[in-house]
């Protein structure tokens, strides 16, 4: 089963003024494809930060195939 990681973005004020991207979680996981592994991290997300709403801690996600040499 292929394996990827999520990563959920939030979009945070820096200290000179611009926009910058935090990664709040990163999650590793085996699913079929990018859209079970999706899920599947928004549920695992939701169990580490005890919310019922990921959205209220991230404002989006980014899911990657975890590439691994042979």
């Amino acid at each position: 089963m292929p394996r990827f990681i999520v990563r959920f973005i939030k979009d945070v004020l820096g200290d000179n003024g611009q926009m910058d991207e935090v990664c709040q979680t990163t999650i590793e996981l085996d699913a079929r494809n990018g859209g079970e592994a999706e899920q599947q991290a928004k549920e695992r997300f939701c169990d580490i930060h005890a919310t019922h709403d990921w959205s209220l801690h991230a404002d989006r996600l980014k899911v990657d195939p975890a590439d691994f040499p042979s």
